[in-house]
């Protein structure tokens, strides 16, 4: 019997080396940046760091990343000079790109809108929500003042949460995952997940949250509480509203809360006018985040506006 357990142990074993090279040899996992926390307390990840960014199970998007100077995944750097034009995107993962190549990303396909007369400030990095993106403008007062225009990516269920910047360390935890790219693989298609969810129930976290989650639907109005959260913060960190719109999905957001931004003057591209036309694609088939079509309409959007804000500005002067 110890035999037998011995032998099962090894060949185990030997499968997960096996296993480990073949992840590695066909770059099946993804290269994960690393992240750092700068003296503004904003998440950022390392400067002058590449590699590949790997998602789906049978590498469906494998694309190259680059992190700039500034901590931002980007085909340039952020000098930003009063004798040029200059839009900076201000987001989510959305904006931050890892999903497509860094030299095709949404900033790149504006400026090639706009015949590269502007360039294109990518301020992107994965769950920032409207208060990261705020205050990311409040901490950079010397270098947004000279940026002419922001382009504010919000999503409306997942970045109106709270009223006030806090930092949040969002460093990762799993140390392991340097070392070992099969259990990087393994927990980017989901094989993790089980242990995780069967350990949370052992314990019974998940019930719990779950059931306070729940309650604090019922006990808030969230619709309000959007509302309420983003004129804090619009008003606390000084937005420039003559330079700001806001990029989003109208189909997902609270009439109330687009007439509010109408009725304030706040300028918004709503992307659902143009996303849900056709039954073409705009998203990845096993993701959320918009695929190179979806892309290229966003930033043909962004460009109309550019475009549009710079020919007011001329016939003003």
């Amino acid at each position: 019997m110890l035999k037998l357990i011995s032998k099962i142990a090894l060949y185990a074993f030997l499968s997960l080396i096996i296993l480990e090279i073949l992840v590695r040899a066909f770059h099946l996992y993804n290269d994960r940046p690393e992240r750092f926390v700068d003296e503004d307390s904003l998440n950022k990840w390392v400067p002058g760091q590449e590699g590949y960014s790997v998602y789906g199970n049978r590498r469906q998007v494998f694309t190259k990343y680059h992190i700039n100077s500034a901590g931002y995944n980007s085909y340039r750097e952020f000098i930003p000079s009063k004798d040029s034009i200059e839009v900076a995107l201000i987001g989510d993962s959305f904006i931050e790109g890892f999903h497509q190549n860094y030299d095709n990303s949404i900033g790149k396909k504006i400026e090639r809108d706009l015949d590269h007369k502007v360039q294109v400030y990518e301020y992107g990095h994965s769950a920032n929500d409207l208060a990261d993106q705020l205050y990311t403008i409040y901490s950079h007062p010397d270098e947004f003042r000279l940026i002419d225009y922001y382009v504010i990516s919000i999503r409306y269920e997942d970045d109106l949460t709270r009223g006030e910047y806090k930092p949040i360390n969002r460093v990762p935890g799993y140390a392991y995952l340097k070392y070992s790219k099969l259990l990087v693989y393994a927990q980017d298609i989901g094989l993790i997940d089980p242990v995780k969810k069967l350990a949370a129930k052992i314990l019974g976290f998940r019930k719990r949250n779950s059931k306070k989650i729940e309650t604090a639907k019922k006990e808030i109005d969230l619709d309000n509480l959007y509302l309420n959260n983003f004129k804090n913060l619009v008003e606390d960190y000084n937005l420039d509203k003559s330079k700001s719109t806001f990029l989003l999905d109208g189909s997902i957001t609270n009439q109330k809360f687009l007439d509010y931004l109408k009725a304030e003057n706040i300028d918004f591209i709503d992307y659902s006018k143009v996303f849900y036309n056709d039954n073409v694609p705009k998203t990845l088939i096993f993701d959320q985040h918009w695929n190179d079509k979806g892309r290229s309409l966003i930033a043909g959007m962004i460009a109309d506006y550019v475009r549009k804000k710079e020919e007011n500005k001329r016939l003003n002067n």
